[in-house]
């Protein structure tokens, strides 16, 4: 694949290098000529000094064959102009970008981005699975964005415990993927699998059924 990396910070660098190595052609575009130094003399001739937002930059290092583009600039703005530029004028499959504000992932999929990363969102779901006021972690979004696949832990006093996942509705739209028991380990649901304290279960279900997935999963 033939993957446009716009930026040349740490994560830049680290990203272009784990695709070199796996065979990946790659082209990292960054501003500072400083920073095109540096990451020549540790990647090669793969940096293209330039601004990534632009269109004629854009054109030259041959977008229009990219199969992605990912911008992992400091900056959201520049990331999604990056990202909406490639994907509206040269019609690269696949975008993605990296968000510092994690308020603006909604308008990044708006307006096109095809996936978006936030640190912030990362790190907030390993802060939260260790909150029993926060049983539900949102794991992966799907393309769509209107189905996501979630993780809840059963806590003990939950009125799921004991009971059969064909004895309880799932709200419209949901489905139980996975349910991971402590003792027993990972097994493929059936209307008859019991829910213990403590099993880790995974669902998929639509975006807005969050908080309902919530309530009955904390089961209170």
């Amino acid at each position: 694949m033939y993957i446009i990396v716009v930026g040349g910070g740490e994560v830049g660098y680290h990203l272009a290098k784990i695709l070199l190595n796996d065979g990946h052609e790659v082209l990292v575009i960054e501003q500072k000529a400083d920073v095109c130094e540096r990451l020549t003399e540790e990647l090669g001739s793969v940096v293209y000094r330039g601004d990534g937002c632009e269109a004629a930059t854009l054109d030259h290092v041959g977008t229009g064959r990219a199969d992605m583009l990912v911008a992992v600039t400091d900056g959201d703005e520049d990331n999604l102009v990056a990202c909406q530029v490639a994907k509206h004028k040269f019609n690269v499959p696949r975008t993605i970008a990296r968000i510092r504000n994690p308020n603006n992932e909604d308008i990044f999929k708006t307006l096109g981005v095809d996936a978006t990363v936030s640190s912030t969102n990362i790190i907030l779901a390993h802060i939260e699975q260790q909150l029993p006021s926060h049983p539900l972690i949102p794991l992966l979004k799907l393309q769509s964005g209107s189905l996501e696949v979630v993780e809840a832990k059963i806590p003990p006093d939950s009125k799921l415990v004991g009971k059969k996942i064909g004895d309880f509705r799932l709200p419209k739209g949901s489905a139980v993927l996975l349910v991971i028991s402590k003792e027993k380990g990972p097994k493929m649901p059936t209307p008859d699998t019991v829910i213990e304290a403590e099993d880790e279960v995974m669902a998929v279900t639509e975006a807005e059924n969050e908080e309902a997935i919530r309530a009955m999963l904390s089961g209170k």
